[in-house]
């Protein structure tokens, strides 16, 4: 089950979600090697939690490496991994008149310059494959209010109902008031960038 709240962008933001409510997911725990080993051993494998650990751990090591090494890893139904590059804007492969050539390097490229590093920074990318994809977590997901947002959704209905939901701190599970002025709002509670979702889709 996966937990909602109301995140309200503030009303003194210049974007148009200006007062809007979005909703965003509240996020429960945060699962490691350990805590993910200790979960497989205890669905009924042969296998015991140090030998699931260490096999996780060599798996992470793994695929960083042929991450690196320019490749693509793919695990069925979950994601694919793969390096990418946020570039810079060359204007020409070669400067001549400051001798400079496009470099295959990280860096900034310096103001004026028609060449130099093409690339400003390498991330990771995760895309979501076979039965985790947008739609197929479409089919399988099952959504529910947080407690602290069905008491707000049931106050706006009684004595408050003139008035949203309250938003009441920036924690994950309820109303953090959003002061950012993205398309999501900036939210405080549980980032998002888009008004619909909370930004974490790689699809």
């Amino acid at each position: 089950m996966i937990e909602l709240y109301l995140s309200k962008v503030t009303e003194t933001s210049e974007s148009e979600q200006a007062g809007k409510l979005y909703a965003r997911v509240s996020y429960k725990q945060t699962l490691g090697v350990q805590e993910m080993a200790k979960h497989m051993a205890e669905h009924n494998t042969a296998f015991s939690e140090g030998l699931i650990t260490g096999i996780l751990i060599d798996f992470v090591k793994c695929v960083r490496e042929q991450v690196l090494n320019g490749n693509t890893v793919k695990i069925p139904d979950l994601a694919i991994f793969k390096a990418t590059v946020e570039a810079n804007a060359l204007e020409t492969y070669y400067d001549a008149q400051n001798d400079k050539v496009a470099q295959a390097t990280i860096g900034q490229l310096a103001e004026g310059a028609k060449t130099g590093p093409a690339v400003k920074t390498i991330k990771l990318l995760a895309q979501s494959t076979g039965e985790f994809t947008r739609d197929e977590l479409k089919k399988d997901a099952r959504l529910s209010w947080t407690d602290k947002t069905r008491e707000q959704i049931s106050r706006a209905k009684g004595d408050n109902a003139s008035q949203a939901p309250a938003n009441s701190g920036s924690n994950q599970n309820g109303g953090g008031t959003n002061t950012g002025g993205n398309t999501g709002g900036g939210n405080t509670g549980g980032g998002g960038n888009e008004p619909g979702g909370d930004g974490n889709d790689q699809n």
